[in-house]
Order: C-alpha cells, then structure tokens, then sequence
C-alpha cells in the first residue's frame, strides 16, 4: 500500500470514529422547528444565548421537567451532546434511533462512570457542545438538590467555557411526580458565562461550589399560580412519611392527596401550597420526610418489613435491550434487603451486597445488583423513591456515617 493510500484509510478511519457528524446539526434544525408548539405547552420563556459564537460550550443546568433538553437546545442554537442516563441507550430500536440522530453520551448512573469521561472529553475535543444536569435527577423538592462534586474535576478536564442554564417555574408546571402540564409560566435563560480563565486557578471543590450557587433554584420561591384540576394527582410517587403516621402509603387523586392508614387529606392548590397543615409545600413535605428517614436506625429494623407491593421486573441488558423477567413480581421492602417473588421463585436483594437503587423517570426503580441491572414498574401510584432513601439510610449507617444526609436523591 501506498503512502498515499494509507494517510487516505488513517483518514477515513477518523470520520467514522468521529462523535460529531453534519447530520446532528441537520436534525437539531429540524427539531427547532418544533420550538414553539413546546413553548407554548410549558408556557415557556426561553431566553436565547447571547453572542456564543462558533466555539463549544459545556452547558450546565438544573433540571426540572421531561422537556429540560429540549429547553436547553433552544438556549444554544447549534448542535448540542447531551449526558443522559444509561436507560435511554437501553430500549432497543428505540434506542439506536436517538443514537444515530443526536448520539448523546451515555452515563451509567450511582457509579463513577469513567467511560463517559472520556467520551466528554472526545467530544470536546472534536468541537463539540456538550449539555449536563450535575444533580442526576429531576428534582422531587422543587429546587436544586445534590450536585456531585466531581462535576469540578470534569470542568477543569474539559476546559470550555462554561454556560449555566437556570430553568425556573418548570416544577410548577410540571412536578416530576406528576404526568400532566398545568397552566402556568417558566423562565429558562443563561445565568453567567464562566470562562476557563476564571476557574483555571481554582480547585475542583471551589468549581463545585460555584456551579451548586449558579445552578440553585427554589422553585417554591418564585410567585404565580399553576392551574389544573388534577393538580396533586400522583403525588404519591414522591411521599411516603405521614406527620402522624410515619411510614404510611397514600392515594393521590385529581386536588387530593390522602394517606391510606389515618385517612388525613389535603388539597394542593394552584400556589402551590396545601390547605391544611402542618405543611406549607411540597418541599417543606420533602424536608420533613428525608429528616425522617435519617432518623431511622435501619440497622435495627434490617428484618423488619415495612412495604409489600406489585411491579414488573425486567433485567435491563445495558445499552442494548431490557428482557421480561415477571409482569407481576411481589416486591418485599424490609430494614435491610429488597424481596421479589413471581411464580416459584425468590429472589433477594441484600442491602449489604446492593451497590445502588435508583429512580429513574417518574417512578421506575433500578437495581444494581452483583453486575447486573434490574428495573422495576409498579402501577401509576407506585413509589420508587422510599427504596432509594431508606436503602441510602441504611448505606450511611453500615459506613458509620449516621449523620450522612445525602439519601440518593
């Protein structure tokens, strides 16, 4: 072979190991087309950014509702890479069809996922925009919950200019507890532009630091009513902590949500605040029961069951397909391990031998078990986040850390 011929192939083999390709710029076109429909569903005010230029940007933004992506596109007009769950690489055709037409960067979530890293830092380097949510999660509270720390490490890695994308008024609009879009207005715009000269200096911690004040949104704090008349429907999916009760399970339905052992209801009205006692919010709610939960000495309780109910169980094939294991699985959540039972057989998921939950979505729960995945889909009610928070509790007091606050969310 020539020399001529080889400089050809060694070309050639690097477009087709490029991340980036002219298609992507050519379908955000066309998904822009559809900008306005999704403004005027959300009741969204997008600010456009000023100025961006032709150079790559690391965007980061708090997350709020389904639609965060599709609001951030709308920020940075051109191509965007976005980070995204492990769980959207997994449906099969599906799948493959986001992949070839926007291929965002898959990240295996609860883990330190160094394979993404490294795919971050392909993208930068090919020019690329890369788009963050540093919290992980939707929030369930109303504002900015956890950011890893190490998002710090990843900035300081990736050496673009940094454009934070604050989204308010999406919690109103849309809780992640809830399925439907209430009436109301939401603001997303660009914050402040931190260039690499003004964090090259910096520690990893204090880029952290910056990005959790830039990021922090307290959605309960901004003014102005969400309408609809099935306002607290589903609630259920996120509270599980009744002030008389502790422990409980409720029903959500339409402006109602009830607690099925003392029968106490409240409505949740469109200022986003209950009728009734004793809380004000949502958040206040929130605070309320993951204080709670850190007051719970698991350790003790590790035999003692505390929830039993129905959901699917399927073994996620990561980044490739999820298979059927049991459409109707009896799950078993005790002080300190998971049982599921379908059919003749049990399996049991120790706390002790667990390296994660997660809740992915509205209320659909993984299991990261010896290797494998499993995910589990209850019914429109089902509640993934109390196996996430008490199976965090429980990690915290097996490390010692009784005081540890931080419960998966």
């Amino acid at each position: 072979m020539t020399k001529e011929k080889t400089e050809k192939t060694k070309k050639k083999g690097k477009r087709k190991n490029r991340w980036r390709r002219a298609r992507h710029r050519v379908v955000k076109s066309l998904v822009y087309l559809l900008s306005p429909l999704c403004k005027l569903w959300y009741g969204a005010k997008v600010e456009r950014m000023k100025r961006p230029g032709k150079r790559p940007y690391l965007l980061l933004s708090n997350h709020q509702t389904a639609f965060d992506q599709f609001f951030v596109g709308m920020v940075y007009l051109g191509p965007v890479y976005y980070v995204a769950s492990e769980d959207l690489f997994s449906n099969g055709f599906v799948s493959r069809m986001l992949e070839w037409a926007v291929r965002p960067i898959p990240i295996r979530k609860q883990t330190t996922d160094v394979r993404a890293v490294m795919t971050c830092l392909k993208v930068a380097k090919e020019g690329g925009t890369i788009a963050i949510s540093p919290e992980g999660n939707r929030t369930y509270s109303g504002r900015t919950e956890h950011i890893n720390p190490a998002i710090g490490g990843l900035v300081k890695l990736l050496r673009l200019p940094v454009a934070f994308i604050r989204i308010e008024g999406g919690y109103g609009v849309q809780p992640r507890w809830a399925d439907n879009v209430r009436k109301g207005r939401m603001r997303v715009y660009v914050s402040r532009v931190m260039e690499p000269e003004e964090y090259r200096a910096l520690s990893e911690e204090e880029i952290a630091a910056i990005i959790q004040k830039e990021l922090y949104v307290d959605d309960l704090a901004i003014k102005g009513d969400f309408k609809s008349k099935k306002s607290a429907e589903y609630m259920d999916r996120a509270y599980y902590v009744c002030p008389d009760c502790g422990l409980s399970t409720f029903h959500a339905e339409d402006e109602h949500i009830t607690c099925q052992n003392c029968g106490k209801t409240w409505r949740y009205l469109p200022d986003r605040t209950f009728d009734r006692g004793p809380f004000r919010n949502t958040r206040e709610w929130y605070d309320y029961q993951t204080n709670y939960v850190n007051s719970l000495d698991l350790l003790q309780r590790e035999d003692e069951l505390l929830y039993e109910e129905h959901a699917s169980m399927k073994e996620v094939i990561l980044y490739k397909n999820k298979l059927p294991i049991a459409e109707d699985a009896t799950l078993r959540l005790y002080g300190g391990r998971l049982e599921v039972s379908f059919g003749e057989e049990k399996r049991v998921f120790s706390f002790r031998g667990t390296s994660a939950f997660t809740v992915l979505g509205r209320n659909k729960l993984n299991v990261y078990f010896e290797g494998k995945v499993f995910q589990f889909k209850g019914d429109k009610h089902f509640n993934a986040v109390k196996y996430v928070q008490l199976f965090y509790r429980f990690q915290n007091l097996l490390k010692g850390d009784e005081h540890g606050k931080f419960l998966g969310l």
